[in-house]
């Protein structure tokens, strides 16, 4: 497995292509903006685009994909509960921030809980994490996490935005640091870091982990 990526747009929000070495098939998490970009990401791996996975529908993890998909005529996965977000409230919000915005077709495939989605031979589990987003979800497998903007390094994602609920906020971390400690946490912003680490220095997962100790 190789995971590329490319932090992208004045939110400075990181879009990953997920690629099976073996079969070369990919899937693009999160195109949030400068398609172009993305595309030439797509277009460097050699690989086979199959689908684009979005964690939520915020305007910065959203505002590419009408760009990559005029090349890759592929299907959006979206879990429905942030259909208001992917149809209207992220134009919405690309306004008041005075940032371009494209409206994208779609999405085409809902996500749940628990599904099972492919690529290639790589496997990996839709986990629902709601909070930042009533549908923010983490893409678990293959020993890394995919999971948007529920955990950063060394912080968390709002919960200060329409539609955030921060009790949804604190069962999600609760659920997501039960996460072997040696997973790879890819998030929607920010470096790379583990579950371990988390637990060790963030202080949102800090309790969390002494709790999970007893």
């Amino acid at each position: 497995m190789k995971i590329d990526v490319r932090t992208v747009g004045p939110f400075e929000e990181n879009s990953y292509l997920v690629v099976d070495e073996g079969s070369a098939r990919a899937v693009l998490i999160d195109p949030g903006a400068e398609g172009d970009v993305l595309v030439r990401m797509v277009r460097e791996s050699g690989a086979t685009l199959d689908a684009i996975w979005l964690t939520h529908a915020h305007i910065d993890h959203i505002g590419g994909i009408a760009a990559v998909r005029r090349v890759y005529d592929v299907p959006v996965h979206l879990h429905p509960l942030d259909l208001p977000f992917y149809t209207q409230l992220s134009a919405r919000a690309a306004e008041v921030y005075g940032v371009p915005f494209e409206q994208p077709d779609g999405p085409d495939r809902e996500l749940a809980e628990g599904d099972m989605l492919s690529c290639g031979a790589l496997r990996f589990t839709v986990m629902h994490v709601p909070g930042h987003a009533p549908g923010l979800v983490s893409f678990n497998g293959e020993g890394v996490a995919l999971s948007g903007d529920l955990l950063f390094c060394g912080s968390i994602g709002r919960t200060d935005l329409p539609l955030c609920n921060p009790f949804d906020m604190d069962s999600s971390l609760e659920r997501f640091a039960t996460l072997p400690g040696e997973t790879l946490v890819y998030p929607g912003h920010g470096p790379a870091t583990t579950i371990a680490d988390e637990r060790r220095s963030n202080p949102f997962l800090a309790g969390r982990a002494r709790a999970l100790k007893r």
